[in-house]
C-alpha cells in the first residue's frame, strides 16, 4: 500500500468552491469602489429618463446599474490579470489574489468573461424594453476601451487621462442607452442637455485622472526601476502633485460648465459644484501636507463624496424640477 505522499494527487493545491473565489474576487477590486462611476451614469440617465414612458424608466435604470457593475468587474478583472506578474514583484500589491496566487489566473479570465457577457445582455436588454440597438451595437467597443487603460503604462504616462476616459463614458453611455437623440444620434439633435452631457464627462475624465497621478505615487520608484510610464515616474512627487492640481482645476471648469448649460440645474446642483470645490482644495490640501500618507483620506473618502454629492444632488435638482 503506498504513503499517501506519494499519491499524484497529494501536493495538489485545493481549489476554493466557485462561490469563495467569486467572493475572493470581488473582494480584491473593491466592488464598493464603484461609487466612482455609478453616480454619474445614473445622473446621466435621468437627465433623460423624461423621454422614455414611465412604464420603463425602472426598467431603464436597472440595467444601468447592471451594466456599471458588470463593466466594471470586467475592467478591474483585466487589470489584475494583465498586472499579475507586476503586482507580485511590488511590495504594496503583492497579496493581490491573482499575484499572491490565491485565484487561478483561468480562474480570473472565467470572471471576467462572465462579467463582460452580463454586461453585453444587459446591453440586449435596452433593445427589448425599449426597442434602442445602441448600447448592443457599442457594447464590444465599450469592453475593449475600459479594459485598455490596463496595459497603457507600459508606452506612455497619459496612462492617467486613459483611466479618465475609462470612467468618464459612463454618463454618457447612459444617457446613449436612454435617449441616443440627446446626443444627436439616431437623427437627433445635441442641445443643452447634450452639451451639459459632454462638460459632466470631461469633468469625470479630468477629475479621476488628477486623482490617478496622485494615486500613482505610490508607486512611482517600483514603476521606473520596471520601465513602467506614468506621471510621478517622469515628474517625482512635487511635479506629479502639481500636474494633479492642474487637472482638478480644468476639471472644475468642466463641472461649472455643465451647471450653467443645463437650464435644469439649479441652486442644488450649484450646491454641490460648490461643495466639491471645498472638497477638491481639501484634498490637495492633505497631500501637500501629509503625501503619499495623505492617500486613504484624499483617494477614497473625498473623491467618494465627491461622486455622490454630485450624483445624488444632481438628480434631487432635477426630479425637483
Amino acid at each position: 500500500m503506498p504513503d499517501s505522499a506519494d499519491s499524484p494527487t497529494a501536493d495538489a493545491p485545493t481549489v476554493p468552491p466557485l462561490g469563495a473565489r467569486m467572493r475572493l474576487a470581488l473582494a480584491d477590486i473593491k466592488l464598493a469602489h464603484s461609487v466612482f462611476a455609478l453616480p454619474f451614469a445614473l445622473l446621466g440617465a435621468v437627465m433623460v429618463i423624461d423621454r422614455v414612458p414611465s412604464g420603463e424608466r425602472w426598467l431603464l435604470l436597472g440595467l444601468i446599474v447592471v451594466c456599471m457593475v458588470a463593466a466594471r468587474t470586467w475592467a478591474m478583472l483585466v487589470n489584475r490579470l494583465a498586472d499579475h506578474r507586476l503586482d507580485r514583484d511590488n511590495p504594496r500589491t503583492a497579496r493581490r489574489a491573482i499575484a499572491s496566487g490565491a485565484l487561478r489566473v483561468r480562474d480570473g479570465w472565467a470572471l471576467a468573461l462572465l462579467s463582460a457577457g452580463l454586461f453585453l445582455a444587459a446591453c440586449a436588454g435596452f433593445l427589448v424594453v425599449s426597442a434602442n440597438p445602441v448600447p448592443l451595437v457599442l457594447g464590444v467597443p465599450v469592453l475593449g476601451w475600459i479594459a485598455l487603460y490596463s496595459y497603457t503604462k507600459r508606452f506612455t504616462a497619459l496612462c492617467h487621462l486613459f483611466l479618465g476616459s475609462a470612467l468618464a463614458i459612463s454618463p454618457l453611455c447612459a444617457v446613449l442607452a436612454i435617449d441616443p437623440l440627446t446626443m444627436g444620434i439616431l437623427g437627433g439633435e445635441l442641445g443643452a442637455t447634450g452639451w451639459s452631457v459632454i462638460l459632466l464627462c470631461v469633468f469625470v475624465a479630468l477629475w479621476v485622472a488628477g486623482f490617478d497621478v496622485a494615486y500613482a505615487l505610490q508607486d512611482f520608484e517600483y514603476d521606473r526601476s520596471v520601465g513602467l510610464h506614468s506621471v510621478p515616474s517622469a515628474l517625482g512627487v512635487s511635479g506629479s502633485l502639481w500636474v494633479s492640481r492642474a487637472l482638478h482645476g480644468l476639471a472644475y471648469a468642466a463641472l461649472v460648465g455643465a451647471w450653467l448649460v443645463e437650464p435644469r440645474f439649479g441652486a442644488i446642483f450649484g450646491g454641490a459644484v460648490l461643495g466639491v470645490a471645498g472638497l477638491l482644495i481639501y484634498e490637495h490640501l492633505v497631500l501637500a501636507k501629509r503625501g503619499v500618507a495623505g492617500l486613504p483620506l484624499a483617494f477614497f473618502t473625498l473623491n467618494g463624496v465627491v461622486s455622490l454629492v454630485l450624483g445624488v444632488l444632481g438628480i434631487v435638482n432635477l426630479l425637483a424640477v
